[in-house]
C-alpha cells in the first residue's frame, strides 16, 4: 500500500482572498493582497485543521507575493514557478494549495498546467469577496481546496471556488461580482467539493489539454531564469465595423516597447474574422508577426469541417491564422511559450 506524503504547502500570492478593506460591508472598496495567507489560515474553524493533524497531514504556508490579480504577470509567476517546482519534488509534501486572485487566476492555472509535469496536486483557490467581509467566501473555498489536495485521486493543477473543482483548460472567470463566479462552459467541471468530501466526475488528466509546439524546459529555463521581456503577444479582437487600424499600430515600431512577436485575433462565432481585419493581419503577418485565431465566444472552440481541435481555416492562406482550442488570454499565453522555445 503507498503511503501518501503528509505535508500540504499552502502558498499565498495575495487577491482578494486575502484583501482588506475598511468596512465589513464594503465588498468592493478593498486592498487585495492586504493579509499573509497565515492569516487567511488563522481563520479557518479549528476544528476542521484539528481533523486534518488526526489524518496525518500538516500545513505549512509562505507567501510567494501579494499582488492584486489584475496585476499578475511574468515576475510573479517566475517565482511561483520555481517555488512549485521545489516543493512538489520534496518527497515529504504531498501537495500544494495556492491561493491567487481571481482576475486572472485562470491565466495563471492555464500556465502552471502546461509546464509542470506533476502527479501531485496543485490546488488553486480564491475569493470574490475579502476577508474583512461580513460573510468572506474565502475560507469555505480554502477548506475546499485542502480537501482536493487530501484526496487521492486529485492530479495535477486544478482550481477550486464555489464548491466546484475546474479544470485549468477549461476554466474561465465568467462574472465580476458573484459568488460562483466561474465556470468550466462546455467543457464541465472536475468534481464537487460536498462537506468536505469530493465527488469525482473526470480524473483530471482526462481532460482534453492544448497541445502546441511548446519546449517545455526551454520555457521553464526562460521564466525561471528571468530571461525578461517575454516574447511581446497581443490580442486584439474581431468585431461589427473592425477596420484593423488597431493591428497597424501594434505592429509600429515604438521606443522602449519589444517588437511585436504574435497577435491573437478573437474572431466571431466559429472564429471569423472581419474583411478589414483579416488584411491587417495579413499585413502583419507579411512583417514577421506569428498569428493565431480562436473564438470570442465564451463557451465552445473554434471547429473546421474535419472537426479538429487544432487546426487551419480553409479559406486562409497557408500558414496563416491557426486556429487553437483556447480562449484569448490563454491562446495569448500558449503563443508567448512557443515563442519563447524559438529564441536563440
Amino acid at each position: 500500500m503507498q503511503v501518501l506524503a503528509s505535508k500540504i504547502i499552502v502558498a499565498g500570492t495575495g487577491g482578494t482572498i486575502a484583501g482588506r478593506a475598511a468596512a465589513s460591508a464594503d465588498n468592493i472598496g478593498y486592498q487585495a493582497g492586504s493579509l499573509s495567507v497565515g492569516d487567511v489560515l488563522q481563520t479557518l474553524p479549528r476544528q476542521a485543521m484539528d481533523r486534518l493533524v488526526e489524518q496525518g497531514v500538516y500545513t505549512s504556508w509562505e507567501d510567494v507575493a501579494q499582488v492584486d490579480s489584475k496585476d499578475m504577470g511574468p515576475q510573479v509567476w517566475a517565482l511561483v514557478l520555481a517555488r512549485l517546482r521545489q516543493w512538489l519534488a520534496d518527497p515529504e509534501v504531498r501537495a500544494v494549495v495556492l491561493t491567487h486572485g481571481t482576475d486572472t487566476i485562470e491565466e495563471t492555472a492555464w500556465l502552471l498546467s502546461t509546464l509542470l509535469e506533476t502527479h501531485k496536486p496543485v490546488v488553486m483557490t480564491c475569493a470574490m469577496r475579502p476577508a474583512t467581509a461580513w460573510v468572506p467566501d474565502g475560507p469555505q473555498n480554502l477548506l475546499d481546496a485542502l480537501a482536493v489536495a487530501c484526496d487521492p485521486q486529485a492530479r495535477g493543477v486544478c482550481v477550486v471556488a464555489s464548491g466546484v473543482v475546474h479544470a485549468a483548460q477549461w476554466v474561465q472567470k465568467v462574472h465580476p461580482y458573484q459568488l460562483d463566479a466561474f465556470s468550466s462552459g462546455d467543457g464541465g467541471p472536475l468534481a464537487r467539493v460536498e462537506e468536505g468530501q469530493v465527488r469525482w466526475f473526470w480524473k483530471n488528466e482526462e481532460k482534453y489539454h492544448f497541445s502546441a509546439d511548446i519546449n517545455r524546459e526551454s520555457a521553464i529555463e526562460f521564466i525561471v531564469g528571468n530571461r525578461s521581456p517575454w516574447p511581446r503577444v497581443e490580442v486584439v479582437f474581431s468585431h461589427a465595423g473592425a477596420t484593423g487600424h488597431g493591428v497597424d499600430a501594434l505592429c509600429e515600431p515604438r521606443e522602449g516597447f519589444e517588437p511585436l512577436r504574435g497577435l491573437v485575433v478573437a474572431g466571431t462565432g466559429n472564429g471569423t474574422v472581419h474583411e478589414a481585419m483579416d488584411q491587417a493581419l495579413r499585413r502583419a503577418h507579411g512583417r514577421g508577426v506569428l498569428v493565431w485565431r480562436c473564438s470570442r465566444c465564451v463557451n465552445g472552440q473554434v471547429v473546421h469541417a474535419g472537426g479538429s481541435l487544432n487546426t487551419r481555416a480553409k479559406d486562409s492562406p497557408p500558414a496563416l491564422w491557426p486556429a487553437v482550442a483556447l480562449p484569448p488570454f490563454k491562446a495569448r499565453l500558449a503563443m508567448a511559450l512557443t515563442l519563447m522555445g524559438q529564441r536563440a
